[in-house]
């Protein structure tokens, strides 16, 4: 059964890093009535943290079996936070119901270098399994 997960993961995570993508850039750019996620009350900024950290894991995931691995972390680590960066100037440039917020961009560098760091202390584990 593991066999299969892995197989699964493997043969779809660029299709999931590319979703998580589009999922983070349509959920920061549609006005927020429209989007329900006040199930539970908790502050934006953790929100924005869980989206850049499972946005980060999933595009290291891609390319943890290329060999330069450890070269392509680094752009990973800036294309994520550019794209929150430019998310919230778009944010900020392309809407009138949301506001560019400095915040926001601390909150995702977070939850992108947490995630870089959890998978990091990971990395092993995730090869063999």
């Amino acid at each position: 059964m593991l066999k299969h997960i892995k197989v699964l993961l493997e043969d779809n995570a660029i299709y999931i890093a590319v979703f998580f993508t589009i999922l983070i850039t349509i959920g920061s750019l549609v006005k927020s009535e429209t989007i329900a996620l006040e199930i539970v009350l908790i502050s934006d900024k953790t929100y924005h943290f869980i989206a850049y950290f499972l946005l980060m894991l999933s595009w290291l995931y891609v390319f943890l079996k290329k060999k330069s691995f450890t070269q392509h972390v680094k752009y990973i680590i800036v294309g994520c936070i550019a794209f929150g960066i430019i998310i919230e100037i778009l944010q900020g440039i392309t809407t009138t119901y949301r506001t560019s917020s400095f915040l926001d961009v601390v909150a995702n560098t977070f939850g992108v270098v947490f995630a870089s760091i959890v998978f990091h202390f990971f990395e092993k584990k995730i090869r063999l399994f």
